[in-house]
Parts: structure tokens; C-alpha cells; sequence
């Protein structure tokens, strides 16, 4: 009796231990770490544990991990940020953006390309942002963050956007500092036809609130002066977005028709002029990213513009768009840099685009195919490259919300043991 009470208490004792031993809820093993806040470019395992990161490390034991899942071969990077989407959708037939059906419901675009956390560029006001709020941040499982446009209506229509009665930095600035700090990182202005009045009450707004401001400067008929935009208007850690774009009628170029960047472009961007991709259905040609590239303009932050005009043309998702940078020659890295911990500092939100201890578990897994790839501006021209982005897993908070290959998955047939 004795020696049977004895081996139920050792049996009882090791099944503790092995409860204990099994720290980490799940870990990713044999992947190469892209992290670049961290300085971290190597052969690194990656533990998770309720929702967080817990250790990254080189030969983390797998006894610890309720679930091991191998990564070997691909790649572990910071869940990737776009900071430029439109995600207010919604039924109004008269809107083009607010609550309109060009907006695009994020979970349906974004775990698919590595993308954990999205930042609406302004498609929302102070007017309607509370509707935004509730019917698509509060529902997403992607983090949703956004610019407030300086329109009180958001971005409703092109004739909305001209209203300068309802460009309110004071009201804006209310809305961001008093009712939702955590959610608003900065204010949009865009679509503007006149001089620089909307963006200076945008700037207005960024003072008064301490954020960003991301401007869209197209549309001026004729096309107002970027380098007075640059030098004179917005200050330093201020966002020009769709950097590569190419209408000279209506927005000025960062390249000239020689193919040359403009000297003014390199003293904007050491001035702290930060410059956004912002690929979209019209903002991205490679008559100005290829010359851009290779005379060393490269962009601060990677993102896509994302909307239902966009998608489905030369931009497609955000992994296509950083693909298009490694064609460009840029190294993974730096690309990685720029659609993680770039956009994470320029929205003043340092708790994410980075693997560090306790911060959440948002990671994106890839995999980079080799082939002969072509890749489509929005004029509808090709640029030829060697190899693609292509996500194999995305985690948010811990959580797998996009295993394209069944790598978390166990086999089928050990349904049949149960």
C-alpha cells in the first residue's frame, strides 16, 4: 500500500515538473530574427507566453513550449505596420472614404501580409471618428490606430475636403489629447485644392495635440511648391506621403524630368521631414522610385495605402510592397526597418515594431521565394525581380491569426487517435 501511495506522489511530482518545465505557451524555432530596433539579424528562437514575447534566444529548449512550431528557413520579424490604410468601411453610397465601401475592414487584408497593426490615414474627422471607432476599431482584431483628418467630416467627398469651416485644429486636438490618445497618433490633411491653408490648420492641430502630421499634397492646379512645404510649413517628424508619386500637373515630383532627385529632397529628409510610400491605386511609379533608389532617397516608412482601389492594381497587399523595395535593392532588413520600427517611432508608439521582452506577441513569419517576378506600378509599367515576400504566419498578441501552410496545425490523422 505504502509503495503504491509512493509511486502516485512521484507520479504526482513529475507531472508538476513538466507542468512547470512548460514555461512558454508556444515557440518558433529554427527561424533567422529580424528585429531591428533590437539590432537583432540571426538564427534566433522566439517563446511566447500569455499573449507576450518572452525570450529570443539561440537554442531555446523545447521541452519548455506547450507548442513548438518550426520555422526553419523562413523568417521571424516584428508584426508588420502599415501606417497607411483606409479601414473606416461602411454602407454610405455617397461617401467615398468615411464610411464608405472604398474603406476596406482590416482583418480581411492584413494578417495575410504580415500586418498586426494598421494606421487609417485620416479617413475619419472629429465629427464622425466615433463611429469609426465603434464599428470598426472596437470589432477589429487587428490593432487599429489612426490620423484624424483636420476636415470634420473626414474624407467624404473631394468637395467636403475644401470646407475650412469645418477645419477645426482646435476640436481635433480636443478629440485626440482628451477622448482617445491611445487610439489617435496625428492629423491627416489631403485633397486640398487651394494654397497651404489646410495644412497649416493641420499643423495648428498638431501643436496644440503633440502628434504628427501626414500630408497628402496632390490636387494643386497649379502644383504648389513641395520645398516650401518641406522648409517652411511642416516641421520635423511630419509625414509627405506617397512619396514616388507621378502627376506633375497637380503635385510637384521629388524627381525632376532629368531623372534627377531634387537637392532640397535630401536636406527635407535630414531635416526630419519623414517620407511615407503610400503606394495606393495613383501614388506609386517607378519613373520616380528606380531613380529615387538608386541616388540613395530612400523612404522612411514602407506602407500601402490600402482601399479597394487599390488592391487589386500594381499595389495588391503590403508584402507585395515591400517585395517591390527588395527589387529596388534595398536589403530585407531594410526593408523590415521600415515597415516595423520606423513607423512604430514616427507614431510615437516605441511599444511596438519590436520583439523586446513583454511587449505583445505580434510576430509575422515569411518566407522569401526565388523566381521571375514582375512587379506593376500604378501606370501599369513592370520592374523584374528575383525574389518575393510571402507570409507564412502571423501572430497578434499570441495568438496565430494566419498559418497559410499549416504550420501550427497537426496532421490530420491524429484526429483518428482521439
Amino acid at each position: 500500500m505504502m509503495k503504491r501511495l509512493l509511486s502516485v506522489i512521484v507520479f504526482v511530482l513529475l507531472v508538476v515538473q513538466s507542468m512547470r518545465a512548460q514555461q512558454y505557451d508556444l515557440l518558433l524555432k529554427g527561424g533567422h530574427v529580424i528585429d531591428p530596433k533590437n539590432k537583432i539579424d540571426a538564427e534566433m528562437d522566439v517563446a511566447v507566453s500569455a499573449g507576450k514575447i518572452a525570450q529570443v534566444a539561440k537554442n531555446i529548449n523545447a521541452k519548455n513550449a506547450k507548442q513548438v512550431i518550426d520555422v526553419t528557413g523562413k523568417y521571424v520579424t516584428p508584426g508588420i505596420i502599415d501606417m497607411h490604410v483606409h479601414a473606416f468601411n461602411g454602407a454610405d453610397v455617397d461617401s467615398y472614404i468615411a464610411n464608405g465601401l472604398t474603406s476596406l475592414p482590416p482583418d480581411g487584408f492584413t494578417f495575410r501580409a504580415g500586418v498586426t497593426t494598421v494606421v487609417d490615414a485620416g479617413s475619419s474627422g472629429w465629427r464622425n471618428f466615433r463611429q469609426f471607432k465603434k464599428q470598426t476599431i472596437d470589432k477589429s482584431q487587428t490593432r487599429v490606430l489612426a490620423f484624424l483628418n483636420i476636415v470634420g467630416t473626414g474624407m467624404y467627398g473631394r468637395f467636403e475636403e475644401q470646407d475650412t469651416s469645418d477645419m477645426n485644429p482646435q476640436q481635433a486636438a480636443w478629440m485626440i489629447k482628451k477622448l482617445y490618445p491611445d487610439i489617435i497618433v496625428g492629423i491627416k490633411s489631403a485633397h486640398y485644392w487651394g494654397d497651404f491653408t489646410q495644412v497649416d490648420k493641420a499643423v495648428q492641430a498638431g501643436n496644440l495635440a503633440n502628434v504628427p502630421v501626414i500630408v497628402d499634397f496632390g490636387e494643386h492646379d497649379p502644383p504648389n511648391s513641395i520645398e516650401a512645404l518641406f522648409m517652411q510649413h511642416l516641421r520635423p517628424g511630419d509625414i509627405f506621403t506617397h512619396t514616388y508619386s507621378y502627376g506633375p500637373k497637380v503635385r510637384e515630383t521629388v524627381v525632376d524630368e532629368n531623372q534627377k532627385v531634387k537637392p532640397f529632397i535630401f536636406k527635407a529628409q535630414q531635416r526630419g521631414i519623414i517620407f511615407d510610400v503610400g503606394h495606393g491605386g495613383g501614388a506609386f511609379s517607378w519613373r520616380q522610385a528606380v531613380p529615387a533608389v538608386q541616388q540613395g532617397f530612400l523612404p522612411n516608412v514602407i506602407s500601402t495605402d490600402l482601399h479597394s482601389q487599390s488592391m487589386n492594381g500594381g499595389m495588391k497587399d503590403m508584402s507585395n510592397v515591400m517585395s517591390k523595395f527588395l527589387a529596388l535593392g534595398l536589403s530585407l532588413n531594410d526593408v523590415i526597418l521600415r515597415s516595423t520600427w520606423n513607423p512604430a517611432q514616427v507614431i510615437k508608439r516605441p511599444e511596438l515594431g519590436n520583439l523586446d521582452v513583454g511587449a505583445e506577441a505580434d510576430i509575422a513569419v515569411f518566407s522569401i521565394r526565388k523566381g521571375d517576378f514582375g512587379f506593376l506600378d500604378i501606370r501599369n509599367t513592370v520592374l523584374k525581380g528575383t525574389q518575393k515576400l510571402e507570409t507564412e504566419l502571423t501572430l497578434r498578441a499570441g495568438k496565430v491569426m494566419w498559418d497559410l501552410n499549416g504550420l501550427a496545425a497537426q496532421p490530420w490523422e491524429n484526429e483518428l487517435k482521439k
